[in-house]
């Protein structure tokens, strides 16, 4: 093949891809999720309520976690509860494991306790789904996706709540003491919505090896 139809193969070929495998993502996904005249998911920026920064921070997260909906929001019980083998989660024990992620992330930040710090109360209610394995396998069962949904939704709000509390000075402030070593809370906030974006790739995955 000579350069001139190398070149001319490489463009045919990167039009293809884009077509077929980037745009029909978003199309579907914006189609699905009934986006009104005043909402577009996809146009990252000012949020109302939210100072420059949040507002970029908001727009990741709520696009992350209209992905996530979309992943799971049509799936039964029996698929929420699918266990691939014995060392593999959940789809429902990973939606609480995203609720469970959130809501330490909350205290830690919004309340200024150290990582690990809170209480047994809070430590028993959500301990199970942040650390997964043996007892959310155990535990983590039985519920329809109403039930995470609305717990996702409950967390996530009292998260929209103490943002717009907040401004772009608090979203720089440093915490010298986190595990990782000094992490400001935009760096936290952004661990969140990649944390979901993890978690939502094993749920695509354990969908697919649901037996029918």
């Amino acid at each position: 093949m000579d350069n001139s139809n190398r070149r001319r193969f490489l463009q045919n070929s990167a039009l293809l891809t884009t077509g077929l495998v980037g745009l029909p993502l978003i199309s579907s996904a914006n189609q699905d999720l009934s986006l009104s005249e005043k909402e577009n998911i996809n146009v990252f920026g000012p949020r109302q309520g939210y100072t420059s920064q949040l507002s970029i921070l908001v727009s990741m997260m709520d696009w992350m976690r209209r992905m996530v909906v979309y992943s799971v929001k049509h799936l039964s019980r029996r698929e929420l509860d699918y266990l691939h083998d014995d060392n593999a989660n959940t789809i429902g024990a990973m939606l609480m494991h995203l609720a469970a992620t959130e809501t330490y992330y909350q205290l830690n930040t919004f309340d200024a306790m150290e990582w690990g710090s809170w209480d047994d109360q809070i430590a028993g209610k959500w301990d199970t789904a942040m650390n997964l394995g043996d007892g959310a396998r155990d535990a983590i069962k039985g519920h329809d996706i109403k039930y995470y949904l609305d717990v996702l939704k409950e967390t996530r709000e009292k998260t929209l709540s103490g943002f717009r509390d907040r401004d772009d000075d608090w979203l720089m402030t440093v915490d010298k003491k986190f595990p990782w070593g000094p992490t400001n809370n935009y760096c936290k906030w952004f661990h969140v919505c990649e944390h979901e974006s993890n978690h939502n790739g094993q749920i695509k995955w354990l969908k697919s090896r649901v037996p029918a």
